[in-house]
């Protein structure tokens, strides 16, 4: 009889070596691209999404960003005046937290501050969204649906039945209220009636030079507003 793959050991040593090792090259990684790159840019990101971070990576190809596990960023660049590996990292390393990211570059502060003050995307919201407005939808035909998503809408929560086929809202029905958090049944009507309310973009919040200097972009924000504490654990993307 066969061995299920469920049944295959795994060197729990060897599993955990692996780990530290790919820790180890994350720092090199780090550490390498604070010796090939005059600046570093600490950034914050809203309503993180992938796609979005794709297309920036491409067109930032001649630099490299790292996002994700901000206590091993941290630790490559030093914590403390003793340990950070050039001088004044260590400030740049205090304020990794939440949601941030590092991108290494040589462009200029104002090449990347102008393209990343222009840059953001219109999205739908997600579960856990601050709703940025009132939405209500008029009782009446629902003509922009089939007749086979009345079942749907109604496990969604609307108030709808079928009359000759189509989907008809039997009363006005409010979607959310502006500053209450989206459940997954409203951020799955907003997405269905096309109301987008989300927007993905980066903030850059500082920036150090290779000569040891380290700016302040901005005190009004901080880094870990619109941030998931889960994410400090998410593995390091970098390119």
């Amino acid at each position: 009889m066969p061995k299920s793959k469920r049944d295959k050991k795994i060197s729990l040593t060897r599993t955990v070596k692996k780990g530290l090792e790919g820790k180890q090259q994350l720092i090199q990684n780090i550490q390498d691209s604070v010796d090939k790159y005059a600046r570093i840019f600490i950034f914050s990101v809203e309503n993180m999404r992938n796609v979005q971070l794709k297309t920036i990576r491409y067109e930032w190809r001649h630099s490299r960003f790292f996002f994700g596990k901000n206590k091993v960023m941290a630790l490559a660049l030093g914590k403390s005046i003793e340990t950070e590996y050039r001088e004044n990292l260590h400030k740049l390393s205090a304020q990794l937290r939440g949601q941030a990211g590092l991108l290494f570059t040589n462009k200029t502060k104002e090449e990347v501050l102008k393209y990343f003050n222009e840059f953001y995307a219109p999205d739908f919201a997600r579960s856990g969204n601050i709703a940025t407005q009132d939405v209500d939808i008029d009782a009446g035909p629902l003509t922009n649906f089939s007749h086979s998503m009345e079942p749907q809408l109604r496990q969604l929560g609307l108030p709808t039945s079928l009359n000759r086929g189509v989907i008809t809202l039997t009363k006005d029905y409010q979607v959310c209220k502006q500053g209450e958090k989206l459940s997954p049944e409203q951020s799955r009507i907003l997405k269905l009636f096309g109301n987008m309310m989300a927007e993905f973009r980066i903030t850059m919040e500082g920036m150090w030079s290779n000569d040891g200097s380290w700016e302040v972009f901005t005190t009004t924000k901080s880094l870990n507003q619109t941030a998931d504490p889960q994410k400090d654990e998410e593995e390091i993307e970098d390119s």
